[in-house]
């Protein structure tokens, strides 16, 4: 039970130090789990979800990332940047799939 009660605070905390970073991150672990859904069960509405989720958070990230630089910006801008390319594309495989 300790285990849990330390994961919680830990959870809390990190919601209230950095709100948006946590949003980021919430989406991008949905994200993850509806890919892996995806690929057990080939539905396109999970792949559609993910890769908005995808689209999402990286926005929030290139938009936090002009207000406030982190200490390493480059490496934030530039995989918020691949996983918008990544997500684009794979929206446009979709399209062409169906």
């Amino acid at each position: 039970m300790r285990i849990w009660h330390f994961w919680l605070n830990t959870l809390t905390l990190s919601s209230q130090y950095n709100p948006p970073r946590f949003v980021e991150l919430l989406m991008l672990l949905l994200a993850i789990a509806l890919l892996a859904i995806w690929s057990m069960i080939p539905n396109w509405p999970y792949l559609v979800l993910s890769l908005s989720y995808v689209i999402g958070s990286s926005v929030s990230i290139l938009v936090r990332e002009a207000i406030t630089p982190s200490p390493q910006p480059r490496v934030t801008q530039i995989t918020a940047v691949l996983l918008l390319i990544i997500s684009i594309c794979g929206f446009a495989d979709l399209i062409r799939y169906l």
